[in-house]
């Protein structure tokens, strides 16, 4: 049995879960301070949380990075303490085979203390502080859920080689794009956005502005908080463009569905958002900006999009992340001869 630790924060990484279980051919027990995603039918513990009832108070008060060797630690709280003991706990009942943790250093410390071999999820942007290096010089192996030579390029030798470069992973990686992209003299046309649940720091006015600059062209919202009846796979196929910020899973959606897209980066932690912006930019696989551009840009941006297309998309996400991650994970951390 393997174990995955996912993150609460947004839906990306219970989305990836979902995924890569799917894929694979043995039981997968989730862990996580969320609940489990509607249809889950394996084991599930829902750990304790450690960020409440007031997250900033406990970074005024609780030094919650260990003088900077840890992420989140905050002294005396009973949560992270229930937390750690639920993992241990679980870890002694269940005998994991190893752990996929998306993503938590201190998750994947403790595991690996408790003799579990532990594969870590390796994130955009610049991971080379003292906790990331803790947690991935300590994994078995990196899950890289992109190409090769695009987040990679800075890292050192060691992490490289024990790196899984599977490519975009997405829940709809099993359907075929159905609709060619538009044509590059199309001057108008549906623009669909995409806002995940993680937080965004694009105005409501921001988004009026560059719908107002762009006459010619139908501006769709869809958010957690903005549903829609109609099926998102649907609704990608349907658009000349995607907007949408630069989260993993959003990306990988973008990309299974091969649509043009402008991709633009909100504000996370360690400049997560902006460096996938970057690569996709710098591979012509998008349109990417680090922040939201000024409506007076949104004409231009909207061309170049379709211009660009979204058969680069190609370059970042084959369709099998999901499968190939599954194929490696069906034999890591098992003895050389050892079959799962």
């Amino acid at each position: 049995m393997i174990g995955y630790y996912a993150h609460h924060q947004g839906s990306g990484h219970l989305t990836r879960l979902q995924s890569i279980a799917g894929a694979l051919d043995e039981p997968v027990w989730g862990l996580s301070s969320a609940p489990a995603p509607e249809g889950w039918g394996s084991g599930w513990t829902q750990l304790a949380r450690d960020d409440d009832p007031d997250p900033e108070h406990l970074v005024r008060s609780g030094d919650p990075t260990a003088h900077g060797a840890l992420h989140w630690v905050p002294r005396g709280h009973s949560g992270l303490a229930r937390r750690a003991a639920e993992i241990t706990a679980w870890v002694v009942e269940q005998q994991p085979r190893l752990v996929v943790v998306d993503v938590s250093v201190e998750v994947a410390l403790l595991v690996r203390l408790a003799g579990v071999p532990t594969v870590v999820v390796a994130m955009p942007g610049d991971r080379r502080d003292r906790a990331h290096r803790l947690a991935y010089d300590t994994a078995d192996a990196l899950l890289a859920p992109w190409p090769r030579g695009t987040h990679d390029t800075a890292w050192p030798r060691e992490w490289t080689a024990k790196a899984w470069f599977v490519g975009g992973i997405s829940r709809f990686d099993h359907l075929t794009p159905g609709q060619p992209a538009p044509s590059p003299r199309s001057q108008g046309g549906s623009v669909l956005v995409l806002w995940g649940a993680g937080g965004r720091n694009t105005s409501a006015a921001e988004l009026e502005a560059a719908k107002a600059a762009t006459p010619s062209w139908t501006w769709v919202e869809r958010s957690p908080g903005v549903p829609s009846d109609i099926p998102l796979w649907d609704e990608l196929q349907r658009a000349d463009v995607v907007v949408t910020h630069a989260g993993q899973n959003a990306v990988a959606e973008v990309a299974a569905a091969r649509r043009p897209a402008v991709v633009v980066a909100q504000p996370r932690p360690f400049d997560e958002q902006v460096a996938t912006a970057r690569q996709l930019e710098a591979h012509e696989v998008a349109v990417g900006c680090e922040s939201w551009p000024a409506a007076d840009a949104w004409p231009g941006l909207l061309r170049h999009a379709v211009e660009r297309g979204g058969a680069g998309w190609a370059r970042w996400s084959t369709g099998q992340g999901a499968s190939v991650a599954a194929a490696h994970l069906g034999t890591a951390g098992l003895p050389v001869g050892a079959s799962a």
